[in-house]
């Protein structure tokens, strides 16, 4: 791995100390994530629409990063990166503190993820701008892979821990011990002493028209993910009673697959081109989401179980080219800080359509079935798709 960083990206960057953020924050966030489910429905006791409500309030941050940012605009992308880093701590501490109440907890979701969408539009930016000449897609490979080893180990953390103990105890004994891991990371993150370019006089409210394509792409993007981020862990949890260390287990194995995928799709977006993936990864996607909402019609419940559980792995490992549109903007781009602003803002445009999916996500399922719920992800992969392979390639094959 350490060859591969030196291959890929520039010497003079920071690049070392970034990848062990990102390493130590993925720490956190599969311990966050091992037990964020199970702990809102065994011990918040949060209903299918419960979930959908809450998930509405964490992606709020998302929709409205883009006037954050703007107001963070003097700041470099490393900077960001580092208040990102902060908030994402403070959010962690106070889902120890806070009882658990809906409204309290949610409260605290929130403020974790307004930290994690602020990484989020700086981490793409900051690794394509180390990167050397002709190596984004690598470059964002290897940073989803160095991201899914922290989070494996948080995921198995939680798998083997809650084999031996359970109770609201040991969920906010977990969260203390991510609050640990994001106040290194924050430490860690201080070392990136590099500052990106930002050219200061202009503002983050970036809208271009040449963009329009990679605005709508979010949208799209934005709605088919949101079913299975949000929805497909707890159907599991609900639909089929999975445990703590049962849907650790899951998120582990989907992380050692994401793992090892990463770079390869990051390689496949170098040397393809960023539209081949963007179109061929619905193919998968459709049979997916047809065998998530359909398999207990199909199978018996135990095997149904299971045949979800490779589906939600497969789900994780096609979202993976999600990177080749990052790459596709800097490929139309003039400069760095344009990425940076265009991603920022995509990543807002994004959360537009997600916040909806979120807040009726869980009323389609209640009212309509799962079926109809994953049966709506699949058409709006498919309109992806179809709208990516509009995209006019500015150089085939190199990105």
């Amino acid at each position: 791995m350490l060859k591969r960083l030196k291959d890929t990206f520039k010497p003079d960057s920071k690049y070392k100390a970034f990848f062990l953020s990102m390493l130590v924050t993925g720490l956190g966030y599969g311990l966050y994530k091992g037990i964020l489910d199970n702990y809102l429905a065994e011990i918040v006791t949060m209903s299918e629409m419960d979930r959908g409500i809450a998930e509405f309030f964490r992606e709020i941050p998302g929709l409205l990063l883009v006037l954050v940012l703007a107001a963070l605009y003097m700041f470099s992308a490393e900077a960001m990166y580092k208040i990102g880093a902060l908030i994402m701590l403070c959010g962690m501490l106070l889902m120890v503190a806070m009882p658990a109440e809906r409204i309290l907890v949610t409260i605290a979701i929130c403020v974790h993820s307004l930290g994690e969408h602020i990484q989020l539009g700086m981490k793409n930016t900051i690794s394509m701008e180390y990167a050397k000449e002709g190596k984004s897609g690598t470059a964002l490979g290897l940073q989803n892979a160095v991201t899914q080893i922290g989070t494996l180990a948080g995921f198995l953390i939680i798998m083997a821990a809650f084999m031996l103990v359970s109770g609201k105890t040991a969920f906010k004994g977990f969260f203390l011990v991510a609050a640990v891991m994001e106040g290194i990371a924050f430490v860690c993150s201080l070392k990136m002493t590099g500052k990106s370019e930002t050219d200061k006089s202009k503002s983050r409210f970036y809208f271009r028209k040449k963009y329009t394509k990679y605005y709508f792409l979010e949208v799209f993007y934005g709605a088919r993910k949101q079913v299975f981020l949000t929805f497909g862990p707890y159907v599991l949890i609900l639909f089929y009673k999975a445990d703590t260390a049962t849907i650790s287990l899951l998120f582990a194995v989907s992380a050692v697959c994401c793992y090892f995928a990463a770079p390869l799709v990051g390689k496949i977006i170098d040397k393809l081109g960023y539209k081949v993936v963007m179109v061929s990864d619905t193919l998968i996607l459709v049979i997916v989401c047809f065998f998530y909402g359909f398999a207990h019609h199909i199978f018996p419940m135990n095997i149904a179980f299971y045949v979800c559980c490779v589906n939600y792995i497969l789900d994780s490992v096609i979202s993976l080219a999600s990177m080749a549109s990052n790459v596709y903007v800097r490929d139309i781009s003039d400069n760095n800080e344009e990425v940076r602003a265009t991603i920022s803002t995509g990543i807002s445009v994004n959360h537009m359509i997600t916040i909806l999916i979120a807040l009726f996500g869980g009323w389609i399922w209640k009212t309509l079935g799962i079926e109809t719920l994953f049966t709506l992800s699949a058409i709006l992969g498919l309109c992806n798709s179809a709208y990516a392979a509009s995209i006019k390639v500015k150089k085939p094959g190199i990105n």
